[in-house]
């Protein structure tokens, strides 16, 4: 990290009353590597940790298909990278700065200086917010200056950090973690007797709700959270060959009493598949759709926020085999 013109940490000692860990840069002030103390920095779904204290909860109903990561519709929208979150008080800070930049080199020590200078703001209320990443990979650019690693956020903070902790970065955090149940296709016949100008049903086996993850954090005092709520709103079928009728098609996905489910039993947009895949496959892929929209807590029943997220998708792949119906004449 010394290469990048970042503070270097020689290790986070555990603080406050809350279970999770500091999630630090992996260098100490000598530029030796260590790992990076912060729990799982992919933020498993269902369960898990992201930078210091924030905690991950996903809520599955009614779905029993196999689940894949939530890819997003939108190819230019990133997940936050970064982001302050609140760490210290003024005396653990002060405890943090002298131990873990003891003998510490150039930059690191004229952020040391710096921060000493300003007696740590011991007496003053408020706490010390410190950066943290999402992953430790550092591959993408964060916005906060080397110059700030911590920023001092009083109770009356007159205008926050554009990086600071919010619900809205939150919820970026909920859905780059949500997972979303696979398209649960069955297709009738089965894949692999697929016939030649022979209808092709595509159905849904078992039912799915909605989706929801919350973002959460509480920590000395700071309380906030983000839930993102997907939910399905259609199903996209491509044949995998321009050999077929239709070639693509979109079902809508209706509520029912077990969740969201499509009548495709007389559907137009079944397949028909003109030609033999002959000694190969054809790649048939099923998609659904998933709006997305985010409360500012952890109901996700909640009054719908702004900026938007985008929709997610999950995907099902599956080759199949298409063949001349057989006849014998006589």
């Amino acid at each position: 990290m010394l290469g990048t013109g970042f503070p270097a940490y020689a290790g986070d000692p555990k603080t406050g009353d809350d279970t999770g860990t500091g999630g630090q840069p992996p260098a100490d002030p000598s530029g030796n590597s260590e790992a990076n103390s912060g729990a799982d920095s992919s933020a498993n779904s269902g369960a898990g940790t992201i930078g210091a204290h924030i905690r991950i909860n996903q809520k599955t109903t009614g779905s029993s298909a196999s689940t894949a990561t939530a890819t997003s519709s939108n190819a230019n929208w990133k997940p936050p990278v970064c982001w302050y979150e609140p760490m210290y008080t003024p005396d653990e800070y002060e405890e943090f700065i002298k131990s873990s930049y003891k003998g510490a080199q150039e930059p690191a020590a004229s952020y040391a200086e710096k921060r000493a200078a300003e007696d740590y703001h011991k007496g003053d209320k408020g706490l010390w917010w410190q950066v943290q990443f999402r992953n430790d990979s550092y591959t993408d650019a964060c916005p906060v200056t080397p110059a700030n690693w911590e920023i001092w956020v009083p109770p009356a903070q007159p205008k926050a950090d554009p990086n600071q902790l919010t619900p809205e970065i939150l919820s970026g955090l909920a859905y780059n973690s949500t997972k979303l149940p696979k398209p649960p296709v069955v297709l009738s016949p089965s894949p692999d007797r697929l016939k030649v100008n022979l209808g092709t049903r595509v159905k849904l086996n078992g039912d799915f709700d909605r989706v929801w993850t919350t973002a959460s954090i509480n920590y000395k005092g700071v309380q906030m959270a983000a839930t993102t709520v997907a939910t399905p709103v259609a199903l996209h079928v491509e044949a995998g060959t321009p050999d077929a009728d239709p070639g693509t098609c979109t079902y809508d996905l209706v509520k029912g009493d077990k969740g969201y489910t499509v009548d495709s039993k007389d559907a137009a947009c079944n397949v028909t598949y003109r030609r033999s895949s002959g000694t190969g496959t054809y790649p048939f892929k099923a998609s659904i759709t998933w709006k997305v929209t985010w409360t500012a807590s952890a109901d996700p029943d909640g009054p719908a926020q702004q900026p938007a997220l985008p929709d997610g998708l999950s995907t099902y792949e599956q080759n199949v085999t298409v063949k001349e119906i057989q006849a014998v004449n006589r």
